[in-house]
């Protein structure tokens, strides 16, 4: 694409070079070549950008450069973000393959236009796949599924029987979808173990990622449900009846139980543990290793929360430095 197609699409103003300068990729500008697009955050990762080997750079706005600049020069508010949505656009289209003949496509199944599925596939009895969604090898699709347009699910991921996922939704390898929740009932008379009904229906909703290994419990007798934007990262569990709201982030190895809630734009980092029936509100942010416990309600937003029960980084701190002192004195 030529950097003046790249401004029709994203917007910015070009402030140096040619708008016909071509570019067919992203790179960091230490490694950048002549058909490569770079960017910087700051001025001076701007100065660096547009000094690198690129063919074009995207900078914030009100760039200066300090010495001539032999490439083109796009402003933009958020030059992060312009680079990001312009590596999308420059990424090379995956092609479509069709049906393998090794997979195994139910009967009464409705595959979209341009649907791709891949080798030892398989897909279930009245599930549906919408247009241009790619299947890859290995993964296994329930009954009763229902898959958006535009989706990818990687190799081996498994997506049980009732799950509806919508569109542009990324399954990364080994992720499942819709298990069982862990729930039983306790005859106190025995001490056996029974299992609470698990059968309502989990839905991932538009835009959503999920990462490899990452694993989604279907509801018990209500729904479980990952809204629009959600980003999760690998090895995360979440469980039965929970409800994670737009535009969450979530880091890896974060384990969230059955019937919680997190509230739009919430952050939450690696490692953390939310108890059940607990709600993190909206644009709360959990620091690695966090916790929150069984039914407690988080929404501080704004301010990072750490430790165990999960309270402001300042007090957190102020208690690990009073421990200290107070260990100090003992051994004193």
């Amino acid at each position: 694409m030529t950097v003046g197609e790249l401004i029709e699409h994203l917007g910015g103003e070009l402030v140096y070079g040619d708008a016909e300068t071509v570019v067919c990729g992203v790179e960091d500008p230490g490694r950048a070549n002549g058909l490569d697009l770079v960017f910087g955050e700051s001025l001076a990762a701007a100065q660096d950008a547009v000094s690198s080997g690129a063919s074009a750079a995207v900078v914030p706005l009100g760039f200066v450069s300090s010495s001539p600049c032999r490439m083109a020069v796009i402003e933009a508010k958020q030059p992060r973000l312009w680079f990001a949505r312009a590596a999308k656009l420059l990424a090379l289209k995956v092609p479509v393959t069709g049906i393998h003949p090794s997979a195994v496509v139910a009967a009464d199944a409705v595959i979209g236009e341009g649907v791709s599925i891949g080798p030892y596939a398989v897909i279930g009895a009245v599930s549906g796949v919408g247009a241009f969604t790619r299947i890859e090898a290995g993964v296994v699709i329930g009954d009763y599924v229902q898959i958006g347009e535009h989706c990818r699910i990687h190799p081996r991921a498994v997506v049980y029987s009732g799950t509806e996922i919508g569109n542009r939704v990324v399954v990364h390898a080994g992720a499942v979808l819709g298990a069982d929740g862990f729930g039983y009932v306790r005859d106190r008379e025995t001490g056996a173990y029974l299992q609470f009904p698990q059968q309502d229906e989990l839905f991932i909703e538009d835009d959503v990622e999920i990462g490899a290994n990452t694993t989604i419990d279907r509801g018990a007798l209500s729904e479980t449900r990952i809204r629009r934007g959600t980003k999760i990262d690998n090895l995360v569990h979440i469980g039965h009846n929970c409800d994670i709201g737009e535009d969450v982030v979530i880091a890896a190895q974060t384990g969230i139980s059955g019937s919680s809630t997190v509230g739009k734009g919430a952050v939450i980092a690696g490692q953390v543990g939310i108890g059940d029936h607990a709600h993190v509100g909206p644009g709360v942010i959990l620091g690695g290793q966090a916790g929150v416990l069984s039914g407690k309600t988080v929404e501080t937003t704004g301010t990072v929360l750490w430790g165990t029960p999960a309270k402001p980084l300042r007090e957190y701190l102020r208690e690990l430095a009073t421990l200290a002192r107070l260990s100090r004195r003992k051994k004193e």
